[in-house]
């Protein structure tokens, strides 16, 4: 779910590999709850949660059922290659103990094309998308048909320093705000902007929001699979990298631009050369954290602001980077039914907000955006909601990790990225990864 828990490099493991090591175990396995009388045992996957959330809604929505099922938490791991690496080996080797699994929205057209997830009905799918954001909705579907509830919605925000701004005379609200403005008046004013450029999913996400923003796209003809086309090698791909590169060779960039993650670039930010930052909206209530626990001064807060993701042109919308989780439920589960009836506890409005007060995470119910207690600890509530709602999603592939990979690698560091070559060499590198002529 990219975002507060996503913080590592995403593997281009072949699939047939993870399946080839997960049937040499799929004998041992066996199946879990509803063998005899009382609550049916329902294991639900998810992302580590620090603060107890899951477990939380789960009891909830385990005493709602009135002992029809008993929902189970287990931890999937930390990184995002680590989660989607233990999904799929438990999926290929047809687990039935797996009911209900948090999917990053990249992870669903693997996992729906090889025929592991549950396809919801029309009926079910009218009822799961009830209030639901359109690029979430987006994100859960794989040839027509839904295979995941939209759960979390992330999205990144520009955070600046409203006296960074002024002293600029750059207004980040203005709707022709860019990316080459926000550099200049950083290097104007001797301050930094915050970026994930560690060679990691967020970097990823950073190159996929400039061309996307730019009107392009890494790959089209998705659903063709390995035969997509790749087509970064375009007017997209060479205005992403020339901005990557004029950020990366200027005086805006972070020193640790090349090694920075979420947290590394939000205390850069923090410091006293932060002027702007891109990152996820965890950031405000991390930062009234750091205020509490004296780490970052109340004044920092204060300078504190924000505007929709910046434009690459000033006649084009951006389209904000995507992130969250979608609920999916394994085609293999013996006890469908109560799973399907445990989801739509999750993903109903009462729980939806417990998990956005509680964690600070934005979600895909955009009713929610409407609730006063939600509006007061979320001031930015509206841009939170329209982010989401104009987000562009990362390629939609069951091939994902490997394109994710490889444009890690080959737009890495960013200095050493070039608008006339970096596009055109990564888009062949794609092809030759994605035909097997070529390893990461």
């Amino acid at each position: 779910m990219l975002g507060r828990y996503d913080t590592r490099s995403v593997p281009g493991m072949r699939l047939a590999a993870v399946v080839a090591a997960a049937t040499l175990a799929a004998t041992a396995l066996t199946a879990c709850g509803g063998s005899g009388s009382g609550a049916t045992t329902l294991n639900w996957y998810t992302q580590p949660d620090s603060t107890g959330t899951f477990d939380k809604i789960a009891a909830a929505c385990s005493e709602q059922s009135g002992g029809r099922y008993k929902l189970v938490i287990s931890v999937l791991p930390t990184t995002a290659d680590g989660q989607r690496e233990q999904i799929v080996r438990r999926l290929a080797a047809s687990d039935p103990t797996v009911d209900l699994i948090n999917v990053d929205p990249p992870y669903n057209p693997e996992l729906a094309n090889a025929g592991w997830l549950y396809e919801f009905s029309d009926s079910e799918r009218a009822q799961i998308l009830d209030g639901v954001l359109e690029s979430p909705t987006r994100s859960a579907v794989w040839k027509g048909k839904l295979v995941g509830a939209p759960y979390s919605a992330n999205t990144q925000l520009l955070w600046y320093r409203k006296s960074v701004t002024q002293q600029a005379g750059v207004d980040p609200t203005a709707p022709d705000f860019t990316w080459d403005t926000m550099i200049d008046a950083a290097v104007r004013t001797g301050k930094t902007i915050g970026e994930q450029g560690e060679r990691y999913e967020g970097y990823m996400v950073w190159v996929n929001a400039l061309v996307i923003s730019a009107g392009g796209s890494v790959l089209t003809d998705n659903e063709r699979g390995r035969d997509a086309t790749v087509s970064l090698d375009s007017d997209a791909g060479r205005e992403a990298a020339r901005i990557i590169r004029k950020l990366a060779t200027s005086k805006a960039a972070d020193p640790a631009l090349s090694t920075s993650g979420e947290e590394e670039s939000r205390a850069s930010f923090d410091g006293p050369n932060g002027g702007f930052l891109l990152n996820w909206p965890y950031v405000y209530a991390a930062i009234q954290s750091n205020v509490k626990d004296g780490s970052v001064p109340q004044s920092v807060l204060d300078d504190v602001a924000w505007a929709r993701y910046p434009r690459v042109a000033a006649d084009k919308p951006s389209q904000p980077p995507l992130g969250g989780t979608n609920l999916a439920i394994s085609k293999f589960s013996q006890h469908k039914a109560a799973t399907l009836e445990a989801l739509r506890c999750i993903i109903s409005p009462k729980m939806v907000k417990e998990r956005i007060m509680a964690v600070g995470d934005p979600v895909a119910n955009g009713t929610i955006y409407d609730d006063p207690e939600v509006r007061a600890k979320f001031p930015m509530a509206d841009l939170m909601r329209e982010s989401i709602n104009g987000a562009g999603p990362r390629p939609v592939t069951p091939y994902y990790g490997d394109v994710s990979a490889a444009i890690q690698r080959d737009w890495h560091p960013q200095t050493a990225v070039d608008p006339n070559s970096t596009p055109k060499r990564t888009a062949q590198l794609i092809g030759d990864v994605l035909h097997d002529r070529r390893l990461l």
